[in-house]
């Protein structure tokens, strides 16, 4: 946290500018690293959270703290991330809408429209932060950004979902190792569930309550609930036989998981280890496990699994707020892509023509 408030760099630089392709300026120095501290003009390497407030040159480190704490790790990785990359181009905070349009342009054919979108929430947060205007809503950078999405499309590329059919053909090839038993596991939860990966990797013993419906998991904090106010997901007893509490409980009784993370790592030589899964092995099992079951996993991940639940659901003719009240979408927009995909074939007009 410390590095990340108040990592120091050298004193900034007069800015140079050269002419580029196209006629177009643009700044060739990392200049004004996000410049916080008015006193001694040090720049830290992204965000700093001890930005001036009222008279004061710096804030109490104990307010620096909770500010710090405000951001989710994950979320000060990206922040990081896209700021690190927008002052090695040239920028600096504060920028101006002339700068943002430049690197926006600069970077229209090697990046996503949704990655410069994210780009450009991070730069809106580190001026947030710095307690100064930020141009990112100017006209001239929305502008921008709409003719690169009108050029290049901004059509997000998402996951496959893993649709419950295809889901059981991957559970009937599965045996009874002890992978085998974590991942059938994992793959029932997760669907059942509508986890988020990070969600899923991230429950312990003590989140999971047995009830006679089935299973009762308190998700204490999630991507869209950062200050851990928490909720709870029903999982039912199965109507088939690829039930997800019975396979839960295999997992645990077999291999006498009491306290601690659920899903964790385990050796060549079937021991299970101490040390929770990552969120990146949940994506690399549920690629594994598609291979092995005759499926092309590409186009796969660890986002299949949810993206599976709510189409399959939408498919069956689940409402929307029921599908809502499982995976935890903060709104119908948000799920509205599952729901439409679900729904391509549901009462499809060509019926009535062929």
């Amino acid at each position: 946290m410390n590095d990340f408030l108040h990592s120091d760099n050298p004193p900034l630089s007069e800015p140079k500018k050269e002419k580029n392709a196209g006629d177009k300026w643009k700044i060739n120095e990392a200049v004004g690293r996000i410049a916080i501290d008015c006193t001694n003009q040090k720049a830290p390497r992204a965000i700093n959270c001890t930005a001036e407030l009222s008279n004061f040159s710096r804030i109490l480190p104990s307010v620096a703290d909770l500010v710090d704490g405000s951001l989710s790790a994950s979320s000060k990785r990206a922040y990081q991330s896209d700021l690190d990359h927008f002052v090695a181009w040239g920028g600096m905070i504060p920028a101006s809408a002339e700068m943002i349009a430049a690197y926006l342009a600069t970077h229209a054919d090697a990046l996503t429209p949704a990655t410069l979108t994210r780009r450009l929430a991070s730069l809106a947060k580190a001026h947030a932060l710095k307690r100064v205007s930020s141009p990112t809503t100017d006209a001239l950078v929305k502008a921008t950004l709409r003719g690169i999405r009108r050029r290049n499309g901004s059509a997000q590329r998402q996951a496959n979902p893993l649709l419950r059919d295809d889901l059981f053909a991957v559970l009937a090839v599965m045996s009874d190792r002890p992978k085998d038993i974590r991942d059938r596991a994992l793959l029932l939860i997760g669907f059942a569930g509508g986890f988020r990966r990070s969600e899923l990797v991230g429950l312990d013993v003590a989140d999971v309550e047995t009830v006679r419906q089935g299973l009762v998991i308190t998700l204490r904090r999630s991507k869209t609930d950062q200050t851990g106010a928490g909720r709870k997901i029903g999982i039912p007893h199965g109507r088939t036989r690829w039930c997800p509490v019975a396979a839960l409980e295999v997992w645990l009784s077999t291999f006498g998981i009491e306290a601690g993370p659920i899903l964790r790592g385990i050796n060549r030589h079937g021991r299970v280890g101490d040390q929770r899964l990552s969120g990146e092995a949940v994506s690399i099992i549920v690629k594994k496990r598609l291979a092995a079951a005759g499926f092309d996993p590409e186009g796969y991940s660890g986002h299949s699994l949810r993206a599976g639940f709510a189409t399959s659901a939408a498919q069956a003719g689940a409402s929307s707020w029921k599908i809502r009240q499982q995976t935890g979408h903060a709104s119908d927009a948000m799920l509205s892509r599952y729901i439409r995909d679900g729904e391509l074939f549901s009462d499809n007009a060509v019926f009535a023509l062929l």
